[in-house]
């Protein structure tokens, strides 16, 4: 009995020297065996987790908006020739004396990119004027892959919108929107191809309503929101949380090019008035009465003895035009049409355009302060000279 105690006691002896020596020598070696041990113990072990089911959506995404809204914006690629830059290139004398230039002189091609929107399953999109004018070819791509060419239908300057026609079956047309509905605050999704990275979706709020005075359009009632919007987004689609089409992307403010949470789309109620006007006519029609108003500043509400400060200050009046016909003068205070009160000459400028030609109009105006009734018949708009029509 002494003889195994003391065989144990010499065992036990020796393991635990080669314990302490492992461990001084190859700490690694004693990390590792714990480390399987646990790693074993933890594999082995029952932990309780919660997984989401299959199809579950992520609470505030936008997913649905997105899927319904994509297929309806197209890229539009556009091209058109560009002159030499330097006449001399051309003349055959210089090219005498001096040799062809290796190419110099032929014409290039300038591209330019941006975004559109299908607004019919005839074929129709919708754009920004600015991405068509003056192009030579214009290609559309789909979201699905498909690319087609494009004629321009006909364009609006004055609210930088352009409407052009492919020829393909099967377009998902968007659906248009309530802009009445909408409020300041309503979460929207600007979708377009910036950069020409491809089709990209971007989500803000719209920060303001009936945006003007910002010098970017003749007739200006914008949506401003801070939905990134860049170079090539321009034509494409700002819509709402279901979505429907809210507005067309047409500007931003920027100091650098890119967005700085600025931007701005024509409303809706816009786009289908000069929509419509272009697929039925090739043109819009706006009313127009001839005449150059002013804002009623402090210092000319007080030399003309003013009370009120809305309205515009007929500054000029076109000779021959439905103004002068009606008897308007300069000075004279234009207050209401129709007995609809005018704000300023922005307000001005967009309810005549809303009126149809050949329509006999009260106009409301004070002269030397004295309030006077006329009538006018409505003119027509003269259409801009770089106004594109089929």
């Amino acid at each position: 009995m002494r003889r195994f105690w003391l065989l144990f006691a010499q065992a036990v002896t020796i393991g635990l020297a080669m314990w302490f020596i492992v461990t001084t020598l190859k700490p690694d070696w004693a990390s590792s065996s714990l480390g399987s041990a646990s790693s074993v113990h933890i594999a082995t072990s029952k932990v309780p987790i919660q997984e989401a089911s299959s199809g579950t959506v992520t609470s505030g995404s936008y997913r649905d908006a997105s899927k319904k809204a994509m297929p309806s914006v197209v890229n539009i690629f556009t091209s058109k020739d560009a002159k030499p830059s330097n006449p001399m290139m051309q003349d055959p004398l210089f090219k005498k004396f001096f040799g062809d230039r290796g190419g110099d002189d032929q014409d290039e091609k300038q591209s330019s990119l941006g975004s559109g929107v299908i607004v019919s399953s005839q074929g129709y999109i919708l754009t920004n004027s600015h991405v068509v004018e003056s192009a030579d070819e214009i290609e559309v791509a789909l979201n699905d892959g498909r690319k087609a060419s494009a004629k321009i239908v006909g364009t609006d300057p004055d609210t930088d919108l352009a409407v052009i026609k492919i020829d393909l079956p099967d377009l998902p047309a968007i659906t248009l929107g309530h802009i009445d509905q909408a409020s300041v605050g309503d979460v929207v999704l600007a979708i377009g191809n910036p950069f020409g990275v491809g089709q990209t979706v971007t989500m803000g709020i719209i920060s303001a309503l009936g945006r003007s005075h910002l010098g970017i359009n003749q007739f200006e009632n914008f949506i401003q929101t801070d939905a990134a919007i860049n170079p090539g987004n321009s034509g494409g689609a700002l819509v709402d949380t279901n979505g429907n089409l809210l507005g067309i992307n047409t500007a931003i403010y920027s100091r650098s090019g890119g967005s700085l949470g600025i931007g701005f789309a024509i409303p809706v109620s816009t786009v289908k008035m000069v929509m419509e006007s272009i697929i039925n006519t090739g043109s819009v029609v706006r009313g127009y009465i001839g005449v150059e108003p002013q804002e009623i500043t402090p210092e000319l509400a007080e030399s003309f003895g003013l009370t009120q400060k809305t309205g515009a200050i007929i500054a000029g009046v076109l000779r021959g035009g439905p103004a002068d016909k009606a008897g308007l003068k300069p000075g004279d205070i234009l207050v209401a049409i129709d007995e609809k009160p005018l704000k300023d000459p922005s307000d001005l400028l967009n309810e005549v355009a809303l009126l149809t030609p050949g329509k006999v109009v009260k106009l409301s105006i004070l002269r030397k302060s004295a309030p006077l009734t006329v009538e006018l018949t409505v003119g027509k708009r003269p259409v801009p000279k770089q106004q594109v029509q089929e």
